[in-house]
């Protein structure tokens, strides 16, 4: 399993849901659970976020180098 894939699992475990019948309930529900966060879960939810930003970046860069050769 590769390091997105563990982090993919391990997020997947601490996810947590609701059902929202309109946008703002949803919104709602959205602020109060980051706010129900201390902060520094906040701030490691957000470099979580950031470094799989970066990985899917770099995944697409290196897709399109090995495809932009295959054609020639």
């Amino acid at each position: 399993m590769s390091t997105f894939e563990k982090r993919a699992a391990a997020r997947r475990a601490r996810m947590v849901f609701s059902r929202a019948k309109s946008h703002e309930q949803a919104e709602q529900w959205d602020l109060a659970f980051w706010q129900s966060l201390s902060p520094a879960e906040r701030l490691s939810a957000h470099v979580a976020i950031l470094r799989d930003v970066a990985l899917v970046q770099q995944a697409h860069i290196n897709h399109q180098e090995n495809t932009d050769g295959s054609s020639q």
